[in-house]
């Protein structure tokens, strides 16, 4: 455990921001301690996002004191947050996936010759040195491309040591991670600690909060609701701060009767996973469980159109289908959430507005013109549904919340009005107040007589929003079970290859809920 004292390393006092109309931040006020992790929570909107943007120099604030070490400083610009020893690991990675591990560390930064020519060989000795203070394992040369999101957030990590900083924030930085790769970034969070080094820690992630953090701060829309020790306070307590009630039974559902089968696989494999069987029927949940890269979102992918098939057949309502591309897809009744919203869901410059519509503009079409007021009424009826603030129906979807932004992309499917859906990640990065309404809306779907198909890496979500489990491990379905007898316990027994007789000896049994 570092050695924490009591005098801020960082204050932030009486910070405001506006957006027009909107309040952003309140007033809010923040301080970080040297050696210490210290939790950002509040619901997706509450204003954390905006607070980082501010002390990175991306957003400037319209009222309010920025301190480090008691000196008032001004951040201006991202520059000035790297002057002040400021860095921010983003959940979207702020890297270059075409160049090399050592080139991304010597970014901005890179060692010349004498006579002006790029020292390749002293970019190569200082990488090998950056990556070693956080005893990662990583070969320079490498595309970082080339490697997993966890290992690319470590060269990310490496480069904001090897710049002093003395205040790290991260945003949400377990999200994409695998089991080990989280296991590893800990031990680097633990490492960096001891060294001194002060860390805003982001993340919906109650379980890991509690591992990491020394204290915890909560936002609520746009405002300071409390800061405390974490000893002094409960996850429920937490919940309350973040969105003002009590939330209990978070996965509680009545019995769902499914009907006819829906969705039937037989055989179906790609260039990356299969050959997988299995059934969807309508109004049921099924829920695929497993590690990262057990082939899930590939099998997804396949049901899609969005990878080529080689084998296997579909049939949805006892029809064949076999999507050639999402479009095909679409037609046939088949609605996707993608895990990475941000790159392959929404249309990120576009309104609200035309990303919730696009899937469904033929049916809006008379004489080859598209009816405008009619397409309005149906996504704000659905925005209604969702609880999303129609004055957004025209701001760029970039501008919400990841919460609100997941909403919107559920929301195309639902003005689709698709009989099978699949949810890949559906709460991944959405606060505790927006998965319940997730959760709510995917009862409400199956109900519907709605075919649903989640991904998820969240185990007790897993069990609890799902009618069965679906278990994959190297591109297979290992296993299946009805949700009812699950435990996370047996999924990750299965997902690891780890079988019942085997308890203690196999990784599932050091499975820590993530």
């Amino acid at each position: 455990m570092a050695d924490i004292t009591e005098q801020p390393l960082l204050r932030l006092e009486g910070i405001s921001k506006r957006y027009g109309a909107t309040l952003a931040l309140n007033d809010v006020r923040f301080d970080l301690r040297a050696g210490e992790v210290h939790a950002l929570m509040g619901e997706n909107g509450a204003g954390k996002s905006t607070l980082m943007k501010i002390l990175s120099g991306n957003v400037t604030r319209d009222s309010g004191r920025i301190l480090i070490d008691g000196r008032e400083i001004d951040i201006r610009t991202p520059r000035d947050a790297r002057n002040n020893g400021i860095a921010i690991i983003h959940q979207e990675l702020n890297t270059v996936p075409d160049m090399t591990v050592a080139e991304n560390l010597a970014l901005g930064r890179e060692p010349v010759t004498r006579l002006g020519i790029l020292d390749r060989e002293r970019m190569y000795r200082e990488a090998r040195q950056k990556l070693a203070r956080i005893h990662a394992d990583i070969d320079p040369h490498q595309p970082l491309g080339a490697l997993s999101i966890g290992r690319q957030q470590m060269v990310e990590i490496a480069r904001a040591v090897s710049e002093d900083a003395r205040v790290l924030v991260l945003d949400e930085p377990t999200a994409a991670l695998s089991r080990p790769e989280a296991q590893a970034l800990y031990a680097i969070i633990n490492q960096m600690s001891r060294a001194g080094v002060g860390m805003i820690y982001i993340s919906h992630r109650m379980e890991e909060v509690w591992q990491l953090a020394h204290r915890i701060t909560v936002f609520r829309d746009g405002g300071w609701v409390g800061t405390r020790d974490m000893r002094d306070i409960s996850t429920a307590e937490v919940v309350r701060m973040m969105v003002g009630r009590q939330i209990v039974d978070l996965y509680q559902h009545a019995a769902r009767a499914p009907a006819e089968v829906l969705l039937e696989v037989t055989g179906l494999a790609g260039d990356k996973a299969g050959p997988v069987d299995f059934q969807v029927r309508a109004g049921e949940v099924v829920c695929m469980a497993g590690l990262i890269g057990s082939g899930r979102t590939e099998v997804a992918r396949l049901l899609f159109g969005a990878d080529r098939r080689t084998a296997g057949q579909v049939r949805l309502a006892g029809r064949e289908s076999a999507p050639a591309d999402p479009a095909a897809a679409i037609a046939d009744g088949v609605g996707m959430v993608s895990e990475d919203r941000k790159s392959q869901g929404l249309f990120l410059d576009h309104s609200v507005e035309r990303n919730i519509a696009l899937s469904s503009l033929d049916r809006y079409v008379i004489g080859g013109v598209v009816r405008r007021r009619a397409v309005r009424a149906a996504v704000s009826e659905q925005m209604t549904r969702l609880r999303l603030r129609q004055n957004a129906l025209d701001l760029p979807v970039k501008d919400l919340s990841g919460g609100n932004q997941q909403k919107a992309a559920l929301a195309r499917w639902l003005l689709r009005d698709s009989r099978l859906l699949i949810l890949d990640e559906p709460t991944r990065g959405v606060d505790i107040g927006a998965k319940r309404e997730i959760y709510e809306l995917i009862d409400q779907l199956a109900r519907a007589g709605k075919a649903v198909l989640v991904i998820s890496s969240d185990l007790p979500e897993a069990i609890g929003i799902s009618d069965r489990l679906l278990v994959m491990r190297n591109g297979r379905i290992v296993h299946e079970m009805p949700s009812a007898t699950a435990t996370e316990e047996t999924v990750m027994l299965h997902a690891t290859g780890t079988f019942a007789g085997q308890a203690g000896k196999g990784e599932g049994m050091q499975y820590e809920q993530r």
